[in-house]
């Protein structure tokens, strides 16, 4: 009997708590769900490299790297630096607006003896020092030469920024090739990294079946021991893949300007858009920056030439002055107020042969420039040619090293089943496989390389930013190159 009451009492201490344990539990349940929420605004307050990594293609690490680049950003700098040369040139054109003034405080005062004319008339002497005098005034200056000097300088510094705008859009052509370089470079080693990987699963498939026989007696422990070495060799080859890879993704995410870690996703450019040879070049010849910068410096040399032969030239100065004076004390006859203009002629007569010199030396200048945008062409031209020959070349290699690896891929299986058949030896699989593993890494090889030639042939053509990255060309031609 005590037994049940005790067994009773303890039911309903049980009961009691029931109420209890439901309401820790439905506490428990909101302080998880406050945790999580903590935890879920921590985390979206973090860097989002920590979340994620960005995938970016070519055309996205280009856009990048045009934004962000630092080197990118020092060359709009001389776009700046072009702009404020214009400017300067134009204030040459426009009148020059001054303003003057003077106080001047003398000792004492002095003037000339009072005369008497008559007796009770005396005629007040001349002030020639007063106690002080003051004057002000505003004038407006406007230079000419009347061979057209300054027009000519502010022609020359707009075909300057012209020349400028073709040496940034040149330079960033340079910039982003080498970008584009290190991101099929950092693909081809993405490539070999999985041929290591490839590699290295099939060797131990052949080291399993190597165990397998050694097990049985059909081999003898040196075929294994000869499978462990190739294994142990595979994974070195991975390592260094592995080691590889990380190092073209920080050199490529160094020149984009991209932080964190850096994903690839593979682009490949269009290759129906090459014409031939010729196209090339002349396209080349039209388009190329440096050939259009080389032009308009030419332009540039020869409108020196011009300016240079100005300084023979007479100058005008056209002045329009308005002026006060005051002083004290003062008298009927002093001019409180003038308004006059005034028109002078500078005529240059002997200078030591200054201007003749000058105008000698901007001739060799312009010889310099004319053979300058010869020498580009001629550059231009082999690059163009270099590049195709190379693009051409790279493809026609491709079709041979697709079949190589076609034949090394069915020799490797038939000798994989051969050995385990007993109809090959382990030196016949080793074979097969270093030969596959080549035909693989010189096939991603050739791919990639195949892309950059072709990103050199475009920069080469002058169709980098317009081809690739769908930009339109801002600069203009420059100027006619005869003589």
């Amino acid at each position: 009997m005590p037994q049940n009451l005790l067994t009773q009492g303890l039911f309903l201490n049980d009961y009691a708590r029931e109420p209890l344990k439901k309401s820790l539990s439905a506490r428990c349940r909101v302080v998880k769900k406050a945790i999580h929420f903590l935890l879920l605004v921590a985390l979206s307050s973090l860097h989002p490299s920590f979340l994620y990594s960005a995938e970016y293609g070519l055309g996205e690490l280009l856009r990048t790297a045009l934004v962000k680049a630092e080197r990118i950003q020092i060359v709009e700098k001389n776009r700046e630096i072009a702009e404020e040369g214009k400017n300067k040139r134009r204030a040459g054109l426009l009148p020059r607006l001054t303003s003057y003034g003077a106080v001047t405080w003398f000792s004492e005062m002095k003037k000339t003896p009072d005369t008497t004319i008559l007796p009770g008339l005396v005629l007040p002497g001349t002030i020639y020092q007063p106690d002080y005098m003051g004057q002000w005034g505003i004038r407006v200056d406007q230079s000419l030469n009347l061979y057209g000097k300054e027009i000519r300088d502010y022609a020359i510094s707009r075909d300057n920024l012209e020349r400028q705008e073709a040496d940034i859009r040149g330079q960033k052509e340079e910039y982003l090739t080498s970008v584009a370089m290190a991101y099929y470079d950092a693909l081809r080693a993405t490539k070999n990294l999985e041929i290591a990987e490839a590699a290295v699963k099939r060797l131990k498939l052949h080291r399993d079946s190597a165990e397998k026989r050694l097990k049985i007696g059909e081999v003898t422990r040196t075929v294994l021991l000869r499978a462990e070495g190739e294994l142990s060799g595979a994974l070195s080859d991975r390592v260094k893949a592995i080691n590889a890879l990380e190092i073209a993704k920080t050199y490529l995410a160094n020149l984009a300007g991209v932080e964190g870690d850096l994903r690839l996703r593979e682009e490949m450019g269009e290759e129906n858009s090459i014409p031939g040879m010729e196209e090339c070049i002349r396209r080349a010849l039209e388009n190329r920056p440096e050939v259009i910068a080389a032009r308009w410096e030419l332009k540039m040399a020869r409108e020196q030439v011009q300016s240079a032969r100005s300084n023979h030239w007479p100058s005008v100065v056209l002045s329009g002055v308005y002026g006060r004076y005051d002083q004290c004390p003062g008298q009927a006859t002093t001019n409180r107020e003038s308004i006059y203009g005034q028109l002078s002629l500078n005529f240059p007569l002997f200078e030591g042969g200054l201007r003749s010199a000058e105008v000698r030396e901007a001739i060799i200048k312009e010889k310099q420039a004319l053979l300058r945008y010869e020498e580009v062409k001629k550059a231009v031209k082999v690059e163009v040619e270099a590049a195709y020959w190379d693009f051409i070349s790279s493809r026609e290699v491709i079709k041979a090293l697709q079949d190589q690896l076609k034949f090394a891929r069915d020799n490797f299986q038939a000798v994989s089943r051969q050995f385990d058949y007993g109809l090959a030896n382990s030196i016949d699989v080793m074979d097969a496989h270093t030969l596959l593993v080549s035909a693989e890494r010189q096939l991603a090889s050739a791919v990639y390389a195949k892309q950059a030639s072709l990103m050199r042939l475009k920069r080469a053509m002058g169709a980098f930013l317009t081809d690739v990255m769908g930009i339109n060309r801002e600069s203009k031609k420059g100027g006619d190159t005869r003589g």
